[in-house]
């Protein structure tokens, strides 16, 4: 029997890094084997990891001897970062450099960077339209990704560049949900104007890696999104209003009001929301729907990944 190739899943136990994990796991004529990485090998979720089968190694980011070791024999890996762990883009990026040289240093033959745009391209530092941030970002959490592209490229490594998308999941963990007014209503309230915003299931991203995997090097030195539908506001009601048995109604907000909302990095998500309604075509567009379906011909749409949630989604 031909022995499978190794994949290392950078954050194995969270979302992105899962989603792919557990494709891989759950598929039976799978190619690949799954080495997960993970700060900590003796949480639940590496425990459920090794049960289905995986290798599970300790790696911290902020140790680049271990990612070294983790990458190490390794085919193929799976690279993601953890901004809202640390709200730090400067080490965010680090991270990004110690797996891109990590990967380099192993000669893996396929690496699949989760990256997003880097949005000071669109609207440079001195675009008053929207603040700058930290002293030197637009959108930090999108920017320090899209910086770290230029990493892997000049080290020359077969990189596939995976855009992300907004998170359906963001419904349930991250208060973005619908509120209830006090005139009874259920309602749904993104800066998002009349837009559409590509979104998808968190743990579909993983579904569309290992689309791509499994294409060899089709996709290497490109840039492939991961998207389930692009939607506006008052779509995205409508799936939510089937799941929660009653009408949800979309009323769009100002991008300023949603950055004075307080919450932490609300500005940093306030200019996040102005770019994708400044540039929804672009974004869309980098967003194939037909490739992302291709890749993974079993993500959710949003009605589905919405109807699968009833009940867990909070109503504020």
């Amino acid at each position: 029997m031909q022995e499978k190739a190794v994949v290392a899943i950078a954050g194995a136990t969270g979302a992105q890094g899962g989603g792919l994990a557990k494709a891989i796991l759950r598929d039976p004529g799978s190619r690949f084997a799954v080495r997960a990485l993970t700060r900590n090998p003796s949480s639940g979720r590496a425990r459920e990891l090794e049960g289905l089968g995986a290798e599970v190694v300790a790696a911290d980011l902020d140790d680049a001897a271990s990612v070294e070791r983790a990458f190490e024999g390794a085919h193929a890996a799976f690279c993601v970062t953890f901004f809202w762990d640390h709200f730090s883009p400067e080490k965010e990026f680090a991270h990004a450099c110690t797996m891109a040289r990590a990967a380099k240093k192993a000669g893996l033959s396929h690496v699949i960077w989760s990256t997003l745009e880097d949005t000071r391209r669109f609207v440079p530092l001195e675009d008053a339209r929207m603040p700058t941030l930290m002293g030197r970002y637009k959108v930090p959490h999108f920017d320090a990704k899209g910086e770290a592209d230029a990493v892997f490229a000049e080290l020359g490594l077969p990189v596939t560049y995976l855009l992300t998308s907004f998170y359906w999941d963001n419904f349930i963990h991250s208060g973005a949900g619908p509120v209830r007014f006090p005139d009874g209503r259920l309602v749904l309230t993104l800066p998002l104007a009349d837009r559409k915003l590509p979104g998808i299931a968190a743990a579909d991203i993983g579904g569309c890696a290992y689309g791509i995997l499994k294409r060899g090097g089709e996709f290497a030195g490109k840039r492939a999104g991961a998207a389930s539908e692009h939607l506006t506001g008052w779509e995205m009601a409508a799936g939510l209003s089937e799941a929660a048995g009653e009408q949800v109604h979309y009323e769009p907000m100002t991008h300023d009001a949603y950055r004075r909302l307080g919450f932490p990095h609300a500005d940093d998500l306030g200019n996040m929301f102005q770019f994708n309604t400044e540039f929804s075509g672009e974004l869309c567009a980098a967003r194939d729907l037909r490739v992302s379906r291709e890749l993974n011909p079993e993500m959710l749409s949003f009605g589905e990944w919405a109807g699968r949630n009833r009940g867990r989604i909070p109503v504020q």
